[in-house]
């Protein structure tokens, strides 16, 4: 069979950037580039520590363990499943902000605040608190990030950090929380 050039995908094609990490597009928002690019790195920052709970979520849903395991390995898929619209959500708005959002677990590594965990597994108690340290660092960069974008004229920014990232973190925090109450499984009387 003859081969034909016209089908064939072009898949060898030299790598070319459009936009440079750090730059913003050129968009009628009615913000100031302060503002933006005040704004996509508060959200680059919120995405990267985002994504590495997400993560430890899925990490400590695979490798949960104990009398609870099967509530605490199905509360934990639901928060990474909210935890990774969160993701999406982060860095739709970057990107509607005109700048690059971070992508690739490379960025993520370079950014998160967030402690890495071990790679083997923990005991119970010790991923809900990586957990519950993890959200602590989350929410607090959201309500500086939140107070910023305020100053700054950017209501957009400020309603994603207070609406989405804070209101789906605290009661994940509460959540998990609960489970490290001091209460006996059973009692002796």
């Amino acid at each position: 069979m003859a081969k034909t050039d016209k089908a064939q995908p072009k898949y060898e094609v030299a790598y070319k950037e459009i936009q440079a990490f750090g730059t913003l597009k050129d968009l009628p928002l009615g913000l100031s580039d302060n503002a933006r690019t005040q704004s996509v790195e508060i959200l680059n920052q919120v995405l990267a520590d985002t994504m590495m709970l997400r993560d430890l979520y899925k990490k400590h849903h695979w490798q949960m363990s104990g009398a609870t395991f099967y509530q605490l390995h199905l509360l934990l898929d639901s928060h990474y499943e909210k935890q990774a619209e969160l993701v999406d959500i982060v860095a739709e708005r970057i990107q509607a902000l005109g700048g690059i959002s971070i992508a690739t677990p490379h960025d993520v590594v370079e950014l998160t605040r967030i402690p890495r965990p071990a790679k083997g597994r923990e005991d119970v108690p010790t991923m809900l608190a990586r957990l519950l340290e993890a959200h602590r660092i989350v929410l607090e960069q959201c309500h500086e990030g939140a107070k910023a974008a305020d100053e700054s004229g950017d209501d957009g920014t400020n309603d994603l950090l207070v609406s989405d990232i804070i209101r789906t973190n605290e009661p994940q925090v509460w959540f998990i929380g609960e489970h490290l109450a001091a209460t006996p499984l059973q009692r002796d009387n």
